[in-house]
């Protein structure tokens, strides 16, 4: 059926109610529109859905969430684990909280027992439910960081990690084999409780999450000490607001100031352009309070707080400066592991978790507490899955993971990135060396002056609806087939394709075994510890460039990047 088909059965057949039809009926004669939302399904990936809110085969509505659902209870019906149930959040965004209500009550409908928040919460907190819970899985209806006329719905295993395989592609199988809208079952709440199917959560697990983060403090003196230092934060409308200052009232820190323009969860995000901490736009309002307070860190965390973005001040300037992810992420990993050294309870077998995009000055740390070092591909979920691994195998004991796009997580209690507890151990961390007269800033630099200047980009190219999917398939495509020796300045010393598994080092023609998983990636190891990354998104109309340099000093790094930057540009555009 090609897309004008579909979109003449949504706007007749009975199955679809009438708020449908009155917007396909405000589309009529829109050719581009209408192929745009009926082109294709929406792709229940890897990551579960992620699309704009609408009408339509490749939009997020009730029809879309409820296929999705329908194909994951068919799944779960087949591993007999109905009784087991599915925990399921949801964030700020608009249709979150239909959205989750129309995926309770399909699974209820399929006799499977849900247990649903009471009102939003953050991803991590239900990666951690579900481990709580015993439950066979979890979902949450989170967009993340994307503008605000987008939605998703993602997937978590009893593992409290999103899926992998071959958990991914079962499940995908049986979301594809729903072919008919009319296969969603679905059930009133009235009778699903009745049946003691839907099961409301909150408070409880509110409570048991909080313990978990509380147990990951180094060095409660320290924080004592220093507890009035300034802390400003943002929730950027999002789900942060409670538990980030819950944690941090909990922990004893006493001096935290609000944006209070962005502090209640609001789905229209009114005072961003985008709610992502990775945007430095998005700190507008919080620097502008961190000024007038002359506050020592200022934190925001994005719609489902699961990212963290960070400034502090550079103690010579008196500016406020931004972290990057890998920057906030290792200095983090540096806190925990010199803090675990010094107290003597770092483990011999001890391991931190990287993806491949991620900074190669993970590795230079490790090295320096002799640590062992994992890779996984870009998805924080092969951390998860990496973690659930160690536990079977005991071969290493996991101390942090982190991915270079503003997400880490501290301890096992969860299974996904966790802003809440990066927070608390970032103000942690900021107080141990506020006693030592240093801002996290200053921190940063000596990490830089001990270990190298690692410095990282990302740009990506958007190439929305279908022509835009195929122009990147074929970018991808010709940069497989081309054999790239240089790229500006910088000679490149191996390649390694994720999609075929095959690496050859330039120098010597060896072969490079490659034990990852497939995935759409392609890297280029530069001379200099230089790095090059390219890939498409998986939940955006991009294909991402990411880059890495080490420089002799702050200056020479940002150089090399820039050039880096510029040179690929060329190449691809």
């Amino acid at each position: 059926m090609d897309y004008k088909e579909e979109y003449q059965k949504w706007s007749t057949d009975p199955f679809f109610d009438a708020q449908t039809k009155q917007e396909l009926a405000q589309i009529q004669g829109n050719e581009e529109e209408i192929k745009d939302r009926f082109y294709k399904t929406l792709e229940f990936g890897t990551a579960g859905l992620r699309g704009v809110i609408g009408v339509g085969t490749n939009r997020m509505n009730k029809y879309t969430v409820g296929k999705a659902t329908q194909g994951l209870a068919n799944f779960i019906k087949k591993e007999k684990a109905e009784a087991r149930g599915v925990a399921i959040a949801y964030d700020s965004r608009h249709m979150s909280k239909e959205f989750s209500e129309e995926t309770a009550l399909c699974l209820n409908a399929n006799g499977i027992k849900t247990y649903v928040f009471d009102s939003l919460r953050p991803v991590p907190e239900l990666s951690f439910a579900v481990r709580k819970l015993k439950a066979i899985a979890g979902i949450v209806i989170t967009a993340s960081h994307n503008p605000p006329e987008y939605n998703g719905y993602k997937v978590y295993w009893e593992d409290g990690a999103q899926i992998v395989s071959p958990k991914d592609k079962q499940i995908i199988a049986e979301v594809n084999a729903v072919t008919d809208y009319a296969q969603i079952q679905t059930i009133s709440k009235e009778e699903a409780v009745k049946q003691g199917l839907y099961h409301v959560i909150g408070k409880e697990i509110d409570d048991a999450y909080m313990e978990e983060l509380k147990k990951l403090v180094l060095n409660p003196e320290v924080i004592q000490k220093e507890k009035d230092m300034k802390i400003v934060y943002t929730p950027l409308h999002g789900t942060g607001r409670m538990p980030v200052q819950r944690i941090l009232k909990e922990l004893g820190f006493t001096n935290v100031s609000i944006v209070k323009e962005q502090e209640m969860p609001d789905g229209d995000f009114p005072t961003v352009t985008l709610p992502n901490p990775e945007d430095k736009a998005a700190f507008k309002m919080a620097l502008e309070l961190a000024q007038k307070e002359d506050a020592d860190i200022v934190l925001a965390t994005d719609p489902d707080a699961d990212r963290l973005g960070v400034y502090a001040k550079n103690s010579k300037t008196g500016e406020y400066m931004p972290f990057t992810g890998n920057m906030s992420g290792l200095l983090i990993a540096e806190y925990i592991l010199s803090q675990k050294k010094e107290k003597g309870i770092l483990p011999e077998n001890a391991v931190l978790i990287k993806t491949i995009v991620s900074s190669n000055l993970a590795e230079a740390i490790a090295k320096e507490y002799g640590i062992h070092v994992i890779e996984v591909l870009t998805g924080f979920k092969y951390i998860g899955e990496q973690i659930k691994l160690l536990e079977q195998t005991h071969e290493y004991t996991y101390q942090f993971g982190y991915e270079e796009s503003y997400g880490c997580l501290i301890g096992t209690y969860a299974r996904d990135k966790d802003a809440i507890s990066a927070v608390a151990m970032l103000c942690e961390a900021a107080a141990y060396y506020k006693a030592q007269g240093l801002t996290l800033w200053d921190q940063m630099l000596r990490i830089y002056e001990k270990y190298g200047y690692y410095k990282e980009g990302l740009f990506s190219i958007t190439l929305k609806g279908a022509d835009g999917a195929e122009k990147i398939k074929q970018m991808m495509e010709n940069l497989r087939n081309s054999k790239i020796e240089k790229i500006g300045e910088n000679a490149v010393i191996a390649k390694k394709d994720y999609q075929t598994q095959e690496g050859i080092c330039y120098k010597t023609g060896e072969k490079i075994e490659i034990t990852l998983p497939k995935s759409n990636v392609l890297y280029y190891d530069l001379q200099e510890d230089g790095w090059v990354a390219v890939r498409p998104s998986g939940t955006e109309p991009k294909i991402k460039f990411y880059t890495g340099v080490k420089g002799t000093s702050m200056e020479d790094a940002e150089e090399k990047l820039t050039a880096l930057t510029k040179a690929i540009q060329e190449m691809v555009q």
